[in-house]
């Protein structure tokens, strides 16, 4: 019995410690300009309800890029994360391809 608590108690702090499930986008570096910053567009395709047309939506966000080694034009990787400033939820986790 006793056991079977310690076992308990054991998977519950596993499963504590792991990360709750976070987005990753892939996109297009569009700015550089800001210090440990980037502006990533990230694109998406929907497909429209009623007609069945694939769409596609891009929206712009910010990712922290700590060594400033992202350019204009690479593709990155990037992940959600805690909010780091007012506009800034995303932080790069690699980059892909560099710009030619």
């Amino acid at each position: 019995m006793a056991e079977t608590k310690k076992a308990d108690a054991a998977e519950v702090a596993e499963m504590a410690s792991h990360r709750p499930y976070r987005k990753v986008r892939r996109g297009y570096v569009v700015s550089d300009k800001m210090d440990k910053t980037i502006v990533v567009e990230v694109e998406d395709r929907v497909k429209h309800p009623l007609y069945g047309k694939v769409l596609r939506r891009s929206s712009k966000v910010k990712a922290h890029d700590e060594q400033n080694t992202a350019g204009i034009g690479d593709l990155v990787v990037i992940s959600e994360t805690r909010p780091l400033s007012a506009t800034k939820h995303w932080r790069l986790v690699e980059i892909v391809e560099k710009a030619k």
